[in-house]
C-alpha cells in the first residue's frame, strides 16, 4: 500500500468517524482548544517526519498521457457564484489579473497571457481527494518560485496565501472567499506550479478557470481554484479564522502532505 493511498484511508475514516458535520464547520470537538492543540502538534510530527523522508525536492510520482483519467471529477466550486467572475468569464478572462503582494519588493498584477509567456512546466500527475477519490491529469503552468521570483520577497516572508473568487458560505469576516497557503518549501518544489491548462487544453470552469494552484504532494483541497491574489505573509494568524485555509478553519488539517 502507497502512502498516498495509505494516508487517504486514515483521513477518509477520521472523517466518516467524526461526522459529515465536520464539514460544515459545525464539529465541536475539532473547534476545542484542547482538541485542537493535540491535532495541530500531531500535524506538525506528519510535516516534520515526512520531509525529513522526502527531503524538499523529492517529486511526486509523474505519469505518461496513457494513465490519464477518463473522467476527472471536479472537487469543491464548479463555479463561482458572483457577478465579477461571471463578467470576467463573458470576455474570455482578457481583463482577468493576479495581484501579487504582501512581503514584496515588486508588487505585480499579471495577464494569463504574461503568465503564458513565462517558462512553463507540464506535469501529469494523481489528484487526490480528501473524500477518498483519485484521478490522473495533466497539468501546464507557470512554477510558482519563478512568479515569486520576479517579485523579490522581502525578508520575514514565510507564507504565500491565495485568495480566490469562489464563495462556499460565509467566513469568519463574512466575505465566503476560498483561500488556502503553503510555505516556501512548497512554494519552490519544482512541482507547485500555478496552472492554466489541463489535458491539453485551457483550464476548464469546474477545475479553476483562469488559474489553479498544483502542490502535488500535498491533497487536494490545497490546490486552490479561481486564483486572484497572492499574497505573500510572515505569519497567516489574522486571516480569517487564523488555521490558513478556508477547511482548515474548520478542523482540516494545515500540512496535507501524502
Amino acid at each position: 500500500m502507497s502512502q498516498g493511498f495509505s494516508r487517504r484511508r486514515v483521513l477518509a475514516g477520521l472523517l466518516s468517524g467524526i461526522g459529515i458535520s465536520m464539514l460544515t464547520g459545525c464539529d465541536r470537538m475539532t473547534q476545542s482548544a484542547g482538541v485542537g492543540a493535540i491535532l495541530r502538534q500531531t500535524e506538525k510530527l506528519t510535516m516534520g517526519s515526512q520531509r525529513l523522508i522526502l527531503g524538499p525536492h523529492t517529486l511526486a510520482r509523474e505519469y505518461s498521457a496513457s494513465d490519464l483519467s477518463p473522467v476527472f471529477r471536479a472537487n469543491g466550486t464548479q463555479l463561482p457564484d458572483s457577478d465579477e467572475y461571471a463578467r470576467m468569464l463573458e470576455q474570455g478572462f482578457a481583463d482577468w489579473r493576479l495581484q501579487v503582494d504582501g512581503l514584496v519588493h515588486h508588487p505585480l498584477s499579471l495577464s494569463l497571457e504574461a503568465l503564458r509567456r513565462l517558462p512553463a512546466r507540464t506535469q501529469i500527475t494523481r489528484h487526490d481527494c480528501v473524500e477518498g477519490w483519485s484521478a490522473i491529469g495533466q497539468w501546464q503552468g507557470v512554477p510558482l518560485g519563478r512568479v515569486l521570483d520576479l517579485a523579490r520577497l522581502k525578508p520575514g516572508a514565510r507564507f504565500v496565501v491565495f485568495h480566490c473568487a469562489d464563495e462556499l458560505e460565509v467566513t469568519f469576516d463574512g466575505s465566503g472567499r476560498y483561500y488556502e497557503s503553503i510555505d516556501l518549501m512548497d512554494a519552490y518544489h519544482p512541482q507547485t506550479i500555478l496552472a492554466y491548462e489541463m489535458n491539453g487544453k485551457p483550464l476548464p470552469v469546474a477545475h479553476g478557470a483562469p488559474l489553479r494552484l498544483r502542490v502535488e504532494r500535498q491533497l487536494g483541497y490545497k490546490h486552490a481554484k479561481y486564483l486572484m491574489r497572492i499574497e505573500v505573509v510572515s505569519s497567516f494568524d489574522a486571516l480569517w479564522g487564523g488555521r490558513g485555509g478556508y477547511w482548515e478553519d474548520r478542523g482540516y488539517e494545515w500540512y496535507a502532505g501524502i
